[in-house]
């Protein structure tokens, strides 16, 4: 299983959501204690898109402006927060995750979510919820049009020469003129206000469980979740998703899967329970959980990946404290002392953290040229 691909360097994410917790406190204690782990990046729900797998955060903070705050009291880690594209405009979706990006020093990531219930939408005051193909189709052209909205300026367009009155090179920047074809009738001009970010596009997460999120998963994230209890269908959908990716145009070694599970690992010394742990998690109403040891969570970590079946794991702490602490101490520890995931981050940004490259800018080419870019190298 996995043999057409093989596999590279584990990856590990972990989400820190917290039910009605406001204060940002909780948060940052959860950022550090994942950081101290060496994971990857952090997960941060919302209460106005889905927030993975559970049944969410309920009534909270902002997961975008809580990552902005997580930021300059972390160092290493990636922040990760979930975005619901369907009722919020893409330009300022864009603007905020280029300005997370600066804040983190290239730590920034999107967990691009919709929202396709009438209670996500009612707040709003906007339009009802469309189906799930037309949603995420939505999704794609955020998504695109987030890219082209990145790349409207070049590195150096600002130039701020005060006395001409000239603060802008305007031959360095281009309006992304988007028009979409989904539902929402996207009509993007631009150019963006904020320039482009330290990781040219902060990374992108899609969860891919459902068929219907696939397409935009395989075209344009950097990074898709899958939830699911069994590594044999981690494996086939992992391959579906990398051979959509190729069809697109994409590198698919550009693409990380990593398999979402919850975890209670709150009798950390024992053996995971008859059909959570060791054979494979159980399915629950929330998705995939395991329950059970740190240390028969890193045997199933290890099992997988060495399959090929995921790239990675995103672990959802039941009790986000309890539950991470052991993850790190425990699980992450484990791995480490088996030189199977590193003890320090070797880069600074969470495209270096995941072994993905930083997007070339779309019109800063050899010679000028101004062609745009497929989608799929979006």
């Amino acid at each position: 299983m996995g043999s057409a691909y093989g596999r590279g360097r584990l990856h590990l994410a972990a989400a820190i959501d917290q039910q009605a917790v406001c204060g940002v406190g909780a948060f940052v204690e959860l950022a550090r204690l994942a950081e101290r782990g060496a994971l990857d990046f952090v997960t941060v729900g919302d209460a106005s898109g889905r927030p993975g797998p559970g049944p969410g955060p309920g009534p909270g903070p902002e997961a975008l402006a809580v990552s902005a705050r997580v930021a300059p009291e972390t160092a290493r880690i990636g922040l990760v927060p979930v975005v619901a594209t369907t009722h919020t405009e893409p330009f300022r979706v864009r603007a905020a995750v280029a300005t997370l990006d600066w804040v983190s020093l290239g730590r920034a990531g999107w967990w691009i979510e919709v929202s396709g219930t009438e209670d996500g939408a009612r707040p709003f005051g906007r339009r009802r919820a469309g189906s799930g193909d037309v949603l995420w189709g939505e999704a794609g052209e955020v998504a695109d049009v987030a890219a082209r909205l990145g790349d409207s300026r070049e590195g150096d367009a600002g130039i701020r020469e005060v006395g001409t009155g000239r603060f802008v090179d305007r031959e360095k920047v281009r309006h992304a003129d988007f028009e979409g074809v989904e539902g929402a009738g996207l009509s993007v001009r631009g150019p963006l206000i904020v320039p482009r970010p330290p990781q040219g596009h902060p990374v992108r997460v899609v969860d891919a469980t459902e068929e219907d999120s696939r397409g935009t998963a395989a075209r344009y994230a950097d990074v898709a979740l899958l939830r699911v209890a069994d590594p044999a269908h981690a494996d086939t959908v992992r391959k579906e998703l990398r051979d959509a990716a190729a069809g697109f145009g994409r590198d698919p070694d550009e693409l990380r899967v990593l398999v979402s599970l919850r975890v209670d690992l709150g009798g950390g010394e024992y053996a995971a329970e008859p059909g959570h742990g060791g054979g494979g998690p159980r399915q629950s109403a929330h998705g995939p959980l395991y329950r059970g040891g740190p240390v028969d969570l890193a045997e199933l970590i290890i099992a997988w990946h060495r399959a090929g079946a995921a790239d990675g794991f995103h672990l959802v702490p039941i009790e986000p404290h309890r539950d991470l602490e052991r993850l790190v101490n425990g699980t992450v520890a484990l791995l480490q002392h088996r030189g199977l995931f590193r003890t320090f981050y070797p880069g600074s940004t969470l495209r270096e953290h995941l072994g993905l490259a930083r997007p070339a800018h779309r019109y800063a080419v050899a010679g000028g040229a101004t062609g745009g870019a497929t989608g799929g190298a979006s």
